[in-house]
C-alpha cells in the first residue's frame, strides 16, 4: 500500500485536560479520518516517531494504534508501516457517544476557563455551523 503524497498530519497533545494521552492519538486519528484529513493509504509515523515527536512513552503510541487497528482503522505492515485502513470504519458499540461526551465536556471546560457561558458557545456553534453550510 503506498502513502499517498500530500503533508503529514501533525498531532497536539493537550497534557492538562485530563484526556488520556492514548486517547488523545485515537480521538485525533478517527477526526482526521472523518474529516477527510487522513484517508486511507495514508502512512502514520512510527510508534517511535510519534513517540519521540509528542514526547511521550512508546507504550502510549502502541496502545493507540492497537485500538485504532482493532477498531479497523489502521493496518499495520511489517517492514514498510501503519496506514490509514481502506476497510469501512467499525466504531464498537458505544464509542460514538462517549466521543461525542468527552468531546462537549472538553469544549464547555475549555469555553468556561476562558469566560464563556454555555448559552455563548452553542450560539457560536450554530454561526459555524451556518458557515460550514454555505
Amino acid at each position: 500500500m503506498a502513502a499517498r503524497s500530500k503533508p503529514a498530519f501533525n498531532f497536539h497533545l493537550d497534557m492538562h485536560s485530563g484526556v488520556p494521552v492514548y486517547r488523545q492519538v485515537v480521538d485525533q486519528v478517527r477526526g482526521a479520518v472523518a474529516a477527510g484529513s487522513l484517508a486511507a493509504g495514508d502512512q502514520l509515523p512510527t510508534v517511535r516517531q510519534l513517540a519521540v515527536d509528542l514526547e511521550i512513552n512508546p507504550n502510549t503510541v502502541v496502545r493507540a494504534y492497537r485500538e485504532l487497528e482493532y477498531d479497523g482503522l489502521l493496518e499495520t505492515h511489517q517492514g514498510t508501516g501503519t496506514f490509514i485502513s481502506g476497510q469501512k470504519f467499525r466504531r464498537p458499540a458505544g464509542e460514538r457517544q462517549r466521543q461525542l461526551e468527552q468531546i462537549a465536556s472538553d469544549t464547555i471546560a475549555r469555553a468556561g476557563a476562558a469566560g464563556f457561558n454555555i448559552r455563548e458557545l452553542i450560539d457560536q456553534l450554530r454561526l459555524a455551523a451556518e458557515g460550514d453550510k454555505s
